[in-house]
């Protein structure tokens, strides 16, 4: 056989090789530097234990603005890699509702679209010196076995350039996607136990609503009744809401134990109680829940304080007369920050997170407490006042110009996550004949506690005319949502597993934008390379080969 027979032969070959080999080994080589392509561990888990068929219809897509036209070239890569692992149990297409020419049928699926919780946005981008600007829905559906979740794409904080919150929407795809996919197939076997400690606070049912059912979809929820008798058991987590009155010392002491073996916590608490008094103003006294020994020995210190910050919300004031009408007017309220500092930004709890609205906050100071690390995660802008209680709360507080000069006294902590192995309160305090002995426990597992200085975090407005609570996070006044849910499901979600779907939200995708001076000044140039650089290039192949073949051959 002549070489040149013999060669094409072997090539053959090996491509039937290659392809028969394919058929039995699956890899995929990520090259770029952030491993944009490649899945976290749980979410290929997922998706390689699809019980069925899950069908995503996506909307974001159509004739979109480059910026735009990125994130949706981000869902289509996250999609394919979806597919790639889960196989035919996965399958997607993109709809441009733009593109329906019947009138009726567009309405129909708008409203479809409205009702599942994407609502169109009104989207804008500069592209060389032009503002381009197109109504589009920015999410997509998810189906599985007959029932539908809405995922929204475009996320981030909104204090960001447009170009970072597209960057961190981008980031978050795959956790959005992945995150609707368990919460659709989750079977009653496999959901975590989530538990609410309910009986110590004042607050009714309707406050915690939209919290509750969020959790209820993706884990089973139970009330826990402190006054039974035995340890808090059979719980992933236990959630306290915003107690208001004291813990007995049985009760404190099934909390710690429940934290030493190994059971998660969160709590909303606050530092004081803030009564009204009059229609002048309102009233805050500090507040004893007898928990300040337990955090003290966890590594916190919850303050009796309230914290006025430049940083804040708003909330509606009579500011005088209007003719013979009272002039309501939208006025800052200092005693309403809005909590847009991220202690640890790369945490998948606050990672990309938008800004969380708080109310009459209280300050935490960390102490040191052996074999626990601590995130602070929640912090208040650097301009603040620090009240201690108790103290009158003016409302001629908002009609007051504040100095910003008086607002001296820096960031503060208001969320912070504890991590390792926690010491028992009670540790060389249980005699050998105290009924408490048996099965107690000085020092435990590592496991996880979050604590919030303000109970009204996970405190949902209501609207009473219709009798309906509002969206955890929604400012009735302003009308507008914060990440309060967002929050407290993430932290949620990592206390139970931090390696779970929630890892997912610390992808980093680096921005690495143009110098826009430099492309405008040398764009012709760059684009005559552009156009004339490959046709070059493969002349340039081209002549090479026949100069080879000539001195090979000899013609």
């Amino acid at each position: 056989m002549k070489p040149a027979s013999l060669r094409t032969s072997l090539l053959i070959a090996a491509l039937l090789a290659v392809n028969i080999l394919s058929a039995f080994v699956f890899f995929r080589l990520d090259l770029t530097q952030e491993k944009r392509y490649t899945l976290s561990g749980a979410t290929q888990k997922l998706l390689a234990n699809l019980p069925d068929d899950i069908h995503i219809d996506v909307y974001l897509t159509g004739d979109l603005p480059p910026a735009f036209k990125r994130l949706e070239n981000a869902v289509r890569e996250t999609l394919d890699e979806f597919e790639a692992r889960a196989g035919k149990n996965i399958t997607f297409r993109f709809i441009d509702p733009a593109l329906i020419t019947n009138t009726d049928e567009k309405n129909k699926i708008i409203d479809k679209l409205q009702q599942r919780g994407l609502l169109p946005t009104n989207l804008f981008a500069s592209e060389n010196g032009k503002r381009t600007e197109k109504l589009v829905f920015p999410g997509a559906i998810v189906s599985y076995k007959g029932h539908e979740t809405a995922v929204q794409l475009l996320k981030g904080n909104k204090t960001a350039s447009p170009e970072e919150q597209l960057n961190q929407s981008y980031e978050g795809v795959e956790f959005q996607f992945a995150s609707a996919i368990q919460k659709l197939t989750q079977t009653e076997g496999n959901r975590r136990r989530i538990g609410l400690l309910y009986g110590h606070t004042q607050v009714p049912p309707s406050r915690f609503a939209d919290l509750l059912a969020s959790v209820q979809q993706n884990y089973d929820l139970f009330i826990i009744d402190m006054t039974k008798p035995g340890p808090i058991a059979g719980l992933d987590v236990v959630i306290v809401p915003k107690p208001d009155k004291p813990f007995s010392d049985e009760e404190i002491f099934k909390l710690d134990q429940f934290v030493v073996n190994g059971g998660r916590a969160l709590f909303f608490v606050d530092g004081q109680r803030v009564d009204s008094v009059s229609n002048e103003g309102t009233y805050a006294q500090p507040i004893s829940l007898n928990l300040d020994d337990l955090f003290f020995r966890w590594g916190i210190r919850l303050n009796r304080d309230v914290v006025k910050d430049l940083y804040c919300a708003s909330i509606p004031l009579n500011v005088g007369n209007m003719g013979d009408k009272p002039n309501i007017q939208l006025v800052p309220w200092r005693f309403y920050p809005l909590l847009n500092n991220f202690g640890s930004s790369g945490n998948p709890i606050v990672r990309n997170l938008d800004a969380v609205l708080g109310r009459f906050i209280s300050t935490l100071d960390t102490v040191r407490a052996s074999g626990i690390r601590k995130t602070p995660l929640l912090l208040t802008s650097p301009y603040t006042q620090i009240l201690k209680a108790p103290v009158l709360i003016s409302y001629n507080e908002a009609r007051q110009q504040p100095n910003p000069e008086t607002y001296n006294q820096g960031v503060k902590i208001i969320g912070c996550l504890l991590e390792g192995r926690f010491q028992s309160l009670y540790a060389n305090r249980i005699l050998p004949g105290d009924p408490r002995a048996n099965g107690f426990r000085g020092e435990g597992v590592a496991s996880r506690v979050l604590i919030c200085s303000d109970g009204d975090l996970i405190v949902n407005d209501v609207d009473y005319k219709r009798n309906v609570p509002y969206p955890l996070g929604f400012d009735r006044f302003t009308r507008n949502t914060f990440a309060n849910k967002d929050f407290a499901l993430n932290a949620i979600d990592y206390l139970v597993d931090p390696n779970g779907i929630i890892a997912a939200r610390t992808r980093t995708i680096t921005l690495r934008p143009l110098d826009k001076i430099r492309v405008d000044a040398n764009r012709t140039s760059w684009q005559l390379l552009n156009l004339i650089g490959p046709l070059a290039l493969v002349g340039l192949v081209g002549f090479v080969w026949q100069v080879i073949r000539r001195r090979k051959y000899g013609r």
